[in-house]
């Protein structure tokens, strides 16, 4: 996850420095595009992975972003509603102003108890320019 983003940004960089027009920023823009997507289909594959999950997304609430040195966070916060302990799957989708995916994270939050609230921070895979706002993108609940 972390080899593709870094490649990506290395070749946008060399096209930038190389041809320094339009049609370099556009490839740039593709190669950016394209490694968020891989980003995001593996926060999809980590999802899948979980057994006997069942959906949550209304126990579980993300808070506003901020940032963490070069990294934009926020805090999740889980609350089950259940009888019993229970472990949430999270992935929470950060997008820019216009509503374009910017990345994507997955976060456990494990062990919360009947009633109860329990939170956990999603932190970015890479800076992210703007004000991103962080959304839950899909939650389970196991």
């Amino acid at each position: 996850m972390g080899r593709t983003t870094g490649t990506a940004l290395a070749a946008t960089a060399l096209l930038v420095a190389l041809t320094g027009c339009d049609a370099a920023t556009d490839k740039a823009g593709e190669i950016v595009s394209s490694a968020t997507a891989a980003v995001a289909s593996a926060a999809q594959e980590k999802m899948n992975e979980v057994k006997d999950g069942v959906n949550a997304g209304g126990d579980v609430s993300a808070g506003p972003t901020s940032t963490d040195g070069d990294r934009v966070v926020s805090t999740i916060t889980a609350t089950n509603p259940k009888d019993k302990a229970a472990d949430y799957t999270i992935m929470v989708n950060f997008r820019d102003s216009d509503g374009n995916l910017l990345d994507a994270v997955v976060l456990t939050i494990d062990g919360v108890e009947p009633g109860k609230s329990k939170t956990g921070t999603a932190r970015s895979n890479r800076a992210l320019s703007g004000d991103p706002k962080a959304e839950i993108a899909q939650a389970l609940r196991h």
